[in-house]
């Protein structure tokens, strides 16, 4: 990797981070990068993530977002874990591998449980079962295996829980029943947020870049909608369920929405998309908090045997969350996005100044 591209931006989220490690094993096809962000409240917890990344680049400036919106997930979630990510550069349609998935599993290995993995976008549970066969620091695997499976199904009923916080909170009701949501995304959680707003009577459009994505929720009873043009179709909620910046300047003031309440990581390009959506009046349900499902739903496997009801009912909370969030930007006269900051900021240099060793974080979680 050069430094000529990097933006000042992502030198400042560079110096964030406890630990960025370069991945790369070229007899595997290996080429990764795994970010962690921040240990104070527990070992660094986030998913690997397979893309087509334009250039290093970008896959260093998306890891590092990824990994600090992590963080600030986990924390917010009342999580006992810290905020990490990888991003593996490739294609995960025809590039995929078990080569590739072992060589990764032994650098995750080498982080000696500082960092736990699980699935994300552009991977899956058969991938971390790949990776576990080099390292036990993985989450997320089979129930049968002793993990709490797929975490996207719980992603999707938190958003959708979330989703029902927010419309009360913008005024839109208090059921989704007739409330009109476009949907950008169709993955594993878009699909997922899509099927249980249908089930609740909601109307929805949808997108994806891939079409066999689309139509099977097609003859459920969605809509189909541009790629490029899902964010400016007129709904009470814009939920976007793929990758982040999607609310950016070319984009922010074409939205026809209430409520922006989606599945996507940092869905934000920087804090002053979240000052226009609030001078705008559209409500933002802040991404780390309302899809914080998959890592809610891992942390009740961790330390206990993992039980699927409480599981569901504590990605639930997520609703909770979402109020208190709100209340907050009330009492503090500012946006939704700077509350939940502040909320997730707070936990972290509450244990930051319980721990008497500075250094405890820097340790394998053994």
């Amino acid at each position: 990797m050069t430094g000529a591209g990097y933006t000042r931006g992502a030198l400042r989220l560079f110096h964030e981070h406890e630990q960025v490690v370069i991945c790369h094993e070229p007899e595997a096809g290996l080429r990764a990068i795994i970010a962690v962000h921040d240990t104070t409240l527990g070992p660094a917890l986030g998913g690997i993530r397979m893309w087509t990344y334009a250039s290093d680049e970008d896959a260093l400036t998306d890891v590092l977002r990824l990994a600090r919106g992590m963080t600030y997930k986990n924390s917010a979630a009342g999580l006992p874990l810290g905020g990490g990510k990888t991003v593996v550069i490739g294609d995960p349609r025809t590039q995929k591998s078990e080569l590739l998935f072992r060589a990764l599993g032994r650098f995750v290995e080498s982080l000696g449980g500082r960092y736990l993995a699980a699935e994300d976008v552009g991977t899956s549970t058969a991938d971390a079962e790949i990776v576990a066969r080099e390292t036990r620091h993985i989450t997320g695997l089979p129930v049968e295996k002793g993990g709490s499976g797929d975490p996207s199904p719980m992603t999707a009923w938190g958003v959708v829980s979330g989703m029902r916080a927010a419309i009360e909170e913008a005024g839109v009701g208090d059921r989704l029943e007739g409330v009109r949501v476009a949907v950008q995304g169709a993955g594993h959680v878009g699909g997922g947020v899509v099927r249980h707003l249908l089930a609740a009577g909601a109307r929805v459009t949808v997108s994806d870049i891939y079409a066999d994505r689309v139509d099977p929720l097609v003859a459920l009873g969605a809509q189909a909608a541009d790629p490029v043009a899902i964010h400016a179709v007129e709904c009470d909620i814009y939920s976007p369920c793929a990758l982040g910046a999607v609310i950016r300047p070319e984009t922010v003031e074409q939205l026809r929405c209430r409520v922006v309440a989606g599945a996507a990581n940092n869905q934000l390009l920087d804090g002053g998309m979240g000052d226009a959506l609030h001078a705008r009046g559209i409500l933002y349900a802040p991404d780390f908090v309302i899809n914080a499902g998959g890592v809610i739903n891992i942390g009740e496997e961790l330390g206990q045997a993992y039980d699927a009801d409480r599981a569901r009912r504590s990605v639930e909370r997520i609703a909770d969350t979402l109020r208190a969030v709100f209340a907050r930007a009330k009492a503090d006269g500012v946006p939704t996005h700077i509350a939940a900051d502040r909320l997730a900021e707070e936990r972290i240099a509450a244990a930051r100044a319980a721990d008497p060793d500075p250094l405890s974080g820097l340790r394998p979680a053994g």
